[in-house]
């Protein structure tokens, strides 16, 4: 399977972040919620979320990366919500 994440991210009208994803050639959106970036980072306030979501964008790929392979993608999308965070 080749995931590429292609961006740029842009604000989504629930106020979380879209990125551009292709999965084996077909386009796919990865939707990361407001309230995955509020708790990525929980010692910080949320201000701007595209900046927020630069900040964590690494970890946050690799999330939808994760959920990619186990067969998460549905609609031309990938859902990265709060319970998909890795507790440390």
């Amino acid at each position: 399977m080749k995931i590429e994440f292609i961006g740029p991210e842009k604000l989504a009208k629930d106020g979380g972040v879209d990125y551009p994803t292709l999965v084996d050639g077909r386009e796919f959106t990865s939707h990361f919620s407001y309230e995955v970036l509020e708790d990525v980072d929980p010692g910080v306030v949320l201000g701007d979320p595209l900046e927020h979501f630069a900040r964590h964008k690494l970890k946050l790929l690799s999330i939808a990366e994760q959920k990619i392979l186990e067969g998460h993608a549905h609609a031309s999308k990938i859902e990265i919500f709060s319970n998909d965070l890795i507790t440390d």
